[in-house]
């Protein structure tokens, strides 16, 4: 009984964790980039997901952000620099006046992170593992 009330209770939080989250309309994540390569994708590499081709624009999310940005959200992203915190808006020009449409899905071992897609290889290491605050435009209709 006393472990059914604290599986009961925990789903609870998470459920309202999610609820909190979905009401938002910007978060910060932690963001990295790839490239239209079988050995980053699948065998499919140019097309995401949703059947969408690759294109700058598209972003995928991990698994468990689908929850709260599904497939067709569009949102706008700001730079905020390396996870040590260097090169703040260094990627900004990639991201000015650019709607990203949530496309593709990480692989289920990601957490609370994104991946745009970038045309090349060279540009997608220099963009690294970067912080990125990701404010939602519009919502998919339902």
């Amino acid at each position: 009984m006393r472990g059914l009330l604290i599986v009961l209770l925990s789903a609870l939080a998470v459920a309202g964790a999610w609820a909190q989250m979905a009401g938002q309309k910007t978060m910060v994540l932690e963001a990295t980039a790839y490239t239209s390569s079988v050995r980053e994708t699948d065998s499919t590499p140019f097309l995401t997901a949703t059947g969408m081709r690759t294109r700058l624009g598209v972003l995928a999310v991990s698994p468990d952000l689908l929850k709260v940005l599904p497939y067709g959200t569009k949102v706008r992203l700001k730079d905020l620099g390396s996870v040590y915190g260097r090169g703040r808006g260094q990627f900004d020009y990639l991201f000015r006046d650019r709607i990203f449409v949530v496309a593709d899905v990480m692989h289920p071992r990601m957490r609370e992170k994104v991946d745009v897609w970038l045309p090349d290889r060279a540009t997608a290491l220099r963009f690294g593992r970067r912080v990125v605050s990701l404010e939602v435009v519009e919502y998919p209709r339902r």
